[in-house]
């Protein structure tokens, strides 16, 4: 009986962890489709926040970090090398179309799925270690999920509130995975 309540509990923490986990992937992908094909030629501070997101969705959903590989590349720049319009120091190394922000936001949502889907009692108890060097996170496997689900929260607002402010737009809220909105 005590196997098969885990069973269930791990059943129900991979369907809410992906039910809301996937609607804030549905909101970034809603802000990116939104904005018209060159509004992130114009508007890089949106344009940064938006790759900044899908890099880090993507490496926060890498196990171990230390082999990431990003599919759209950037260039690490020091502080007085960096656009003004940046929000850190992984500068894109073009600007990436729509088209190909959105089909690795697809792939990113693949791989989280994946990963959600596969949850167990063991690797609930693995880590998210970067490296040694103070400062260098080093969480645990679900932790590192709740952290990115709000850091992708956090950035989507921001996107919203700039297409709100830059085109009029209002870009519809996700409750759950695929609710359709």
């Amino acid at each position: 009986m005590q196997k098969r309540l885990k069973a269930m509990e791990l059943s129900l923490l991979r369907s809410i962890l992906w039910y809301q986990f996937g609607a804030a992937i549905d909101m970034l992908t809603k802000c990116i489709q939104t904005v018209p094909d060159h509004y992130f030629d114009t508007h890089k501070r949106a344009y940064y926040i938006a790759y900044h997101t899908i890099i880090f969705l993507d490496y926060y959903s890498n196990f171990p970090p230390s082999g990431f590989l990003p599919r759209l590349s950037f260039t690490q720049q020091p502080t007085d090398l960096r656009p003004p319009e940046s929000i850190d120091d992984l500068i894109p190394d073009k600007i990436y179309s729509k088209k190909e922000l959105l089909n690795y936001i697809n792939e990113i949502r693949s791989k989280c799925r994946l990963l959600i889907s596969c949850i167990t009692e063991e690797s609930l108890h693995s880590r998210f270690k970067e490296g040694s060097e103070p400062g260098d996170m080093d969480y645990p496997f679900l932790e590192i999920f709740l952290y990115n689900l709000r850091h992708t929260a956090h950035h989507v607002g921001q996107l919203n509130l700039l297409i709100r402010q830059d085109l009029n737009q209002h870009v519809d809220w996700s409750f759950r995975e695929g609710d359709g909105n």
